[in-house]
């Protein structure tokens, strides 16, 4: 059995800081390896990532976190998501949110997104003046996403503030180095939201207004018959608007910071952006494969399944490596390069499969519209002192990134 516990050690914060020269040694040994440290095997190269991603012999099976009277609510907002699913429950719900969002709700805000964008990167701007470092993700980065989100389910403007904590702490829980008190705190933040989010949806359902929460509280499928009603469930209705915040709004913010970091690190590819602005959307795509926001996607194998030449057997998890598969250079031509105009860019970044992201139009919008607007409104835009990177493998992210702009 080849293991990558000995190439890899997720909670090495060398590794935390830059995984893939890690990943690609890993490459050059095997596709698929197993490490005892997780207790998994790995897709290290993006034939076998995609495979672990589609095959549908490797689903998501959700197993509620155990004293489950410790995890109850974070239990409950699991148990009851699209991306814990499987088809046939997995296929009904995912028609119901889709139904719902085909209402041209993404459309709907792509102005006013990008009015907030134009109007954050100005505030940054206005408070760097050229020369003081202001930091980039607490000034722009965390804001939009969750005031998108925020805006799309019809969260009133004095709740917004409630809503990051609660998505923070939430997601701490999907990291392998975790301790009791981040499992508390999560719980604790689980409760809460879920509770905001009934109290929300019984206001929708006596005066619904135009915006997510009130089409997901009156979204029908009437060609369901016999799997779970054509309607969603209370639970299954929270639990869809706390997986459109967690994973929309950590995926965003991450991206934001990672690339930004890239195209400062790459100047060159900065200045060709701002000299050809039609490069806005591949380079979007670009960074989301340059440093991927998610690193680590599970799956379970329902029966024994051989993937890159090893067996994964039934019970099994196997994790697709996002970062490492967007690294292939059996697919993508000098991966360790950032290239903003790459045109040949199949990233998984987005998963694929049955679980592409449903959200992925709403954060390209966001995207586009926050580098959009720092290429507009600035004339420059230099690092302003040394980055610091959470410390989280599987939730890719920065913890402080100062710049210096100018108008």
């Amino acid at each position: 059995m080849t293991s990558a516990s000995a190439l890899l050690d997720l909670t090495d914060p060398a590794v935390v800081a830059d995984p893939y020269p890690s990943f690609a040694r890993a490459r050059a040994v095997a596709p698929v390896q197993w490490h005892e440290g997780s207790g998994l095997w790995l897709a290290f190269t993006h034939t076998e990532s995609n495979a672990v991603l589609r095959d549908r012999r490797l689903g998501r099976i959700w197993k509620d976190k155990e004293p489950e009277s410790r995890f109850e609510s974070f239990n409950l907002i699991h148990r009851n998501a699209i991306l814990e699913m499987e088809p046939p429950h997995h296929t009904r719900l995912r028609r119901l949110i889709s139904t719902a969002f085909a209402r041209g709700h993404v459309e709907r805000l792509r102005p006013w997104v990008e009015d907030l964008a134009g109007r954050l990167v100005d505030g940054l701007v206005e408070r760097s003046a050229g020369s003081e470092p202001v930091d980039l993700l607490t000034g722009v980065a965390e804001q939009l996403p969750v005031a998108v989100i925020a805006e799309l389910l019809g969260v009133p403007d004095v709740d917004r503030p409630l809503l990051r904590p609660w998505s923070n702490a939430i997601v701490k829980m999907y990291e392998y180095d975790r301790t009791r008190q981040r499992e508390e705190d999560a719980e604790r933040a689980a409760d809460e939201f879920v509770a905001y989010l009934r109290d929300l949806a019984a206001e929708r359902r006596k005066k619904p207004g135009e915006d997510l929460v009130s089409h997901l509280v009156t979204v029908r499928d009437d060609s369901v018959t016999d799997q779970g009603g054509a309607t969603l469930t209370e639970d299954e209705l929270v639990t869809t608007c706390i997986l459109l915040l967690n994973a929309g709004h950590e995926a965003t913010v991450n991206v934001t910071g990672n690339g930004t970091l890239a195209l400062l690190r790459n100047p060159d590819q900065l200045q060709r952006l701002r000299e050809d602005r039609s490069l806005l959307p591949t380079a979007i795509e670009e960074l989301m494969r340059f440093d991927s926001p998610l690193q680590l996607f599970e799956r379970t194998a329902t029966e024994d399944v051989e993937i890159g030449g090893v067996t994964v057997t039934e019970g099994q998890k196997i994790a697709a490596l996002l970062g490492s598969a967007n690294h292939d250079p059996a697919v993508f031509e000098a991966p360790e390069t950032l290239d903003v105009g790459r045109s040949e860019n199949p990233h998984i970044s987005f998963g694929a499969g049955v679980h592409f992201c449903i959200g992925a139009p709403l954060a390209r919008v966001e995207l586009q519209a926050t580098f959009g607007a720092l290429l507009d409104r600035t004339s420059s835009l230099a690092l302003g002192g040394e980055p610091v990177r959470r410390p989280e493998f599987v939730m890719r992210g920065l913890a402080d990134l100062p710049v210096v702009l100018t108008r």
